[in-house]
């Protein structure tokens, strides 16, 4: 087994980090979209709220931790900032679309509006949200790796998740839902999104480490062997 990463600045090239990064990107920008729509399980009486977001948007955070674990810190870094600007970009490109005139045959200018327009209350939230969740994320899972070596994976993921998680939730139902909804579902809302997010990442450790595994063999690591920190 080896510990020891390979430097940064190596010309060894890297052979899945591209599929990786993408397939990071496309479940951040689809969860964006999805997360317009709040739904709620349970009775009229006793229910659980949660947003559109909720089904893909935790499957970000296992490939951060892939990214973070088999790449390092510094190409988890890139990738986490190049999916904020794509972010950004969408969120400005609705909003482009939404005020330009719709077409005479066109009749779901309201429709298109009211789903995808752009309330700058939740880009901000969305972006701020997910970059310091995501960063912390990653640094958490890195940071714990130095302290206490490559043991344990399971603690390193739960772990990271658990701080990200509550700082992404945290951030973005406090700067979105804050003042909007009755105290008692602001709640709901965030605590739900949190437990289920946290929870969704333990239930998912089984497929994690296999498909940690498979991307350290397809760069040609050796077991726990890492790019960079």
């Amino acid at each position: 087994m080896s510990d020891s990463p390979i430097p940064s600045g190596s010309a060894r090239p890297t052979r899945a980090l591209d599929i990786v990064s993408v397939a990071f990107v496309a479940l951040l920008i689809i969860s964006n979209i999805a997360a317009t729509k709040a739904f709620m399980l349970g009775t009229s009486t006793h229910y659980l709220i949660f947003d559109g977001g909720a089904i893909l948007f935790p499957l970000t955070y296992i490939i951060g931790d892939v990214l973070s674990e088999v790449y390092g810190f510094a190409r988890a870094r890139r990738v986490i900032v190049m999916g904020f600007v794509a972010s950004l970009l969408a969120s400005l490109t609705f909003f482009i679309v939404q005020y330009l005139p719709p077409a005479p045959d066109y009749e779901n200018q309201d429709a298109f509006a009211a789903v995808l327009g752009v309330v700058w209350r939740a880009v901000l939230a969305s972006l701020v949200g997910y970059l310091a969740g995501q960063l912390l994320n990653s640094y958490v899972l890195v940071w714990i790796r130095r302290r206490w070596g490559s043991k344990h994976l399971w603690a390193r993921l739960i772990g990271s998740t658990i701080v990200g998680e509550a700082a992404d939730t945290i951030l973005f139902c406090t700067i979105l839902f804050y003042g909007e909804m009755t105290l008692g579902n602001f709640i709901n809302y965030t605590v739900t999104g949190y437990f289920y997010k946290v929870l969704l990442e333990v239930i998912l450790l089984p497929l994690t480490y296999p498909v940690i595994a498979a991307i350290r063999r397809t760069e040609g690591l050796k077991k726990d062997e890492v790019f960079d920190r």
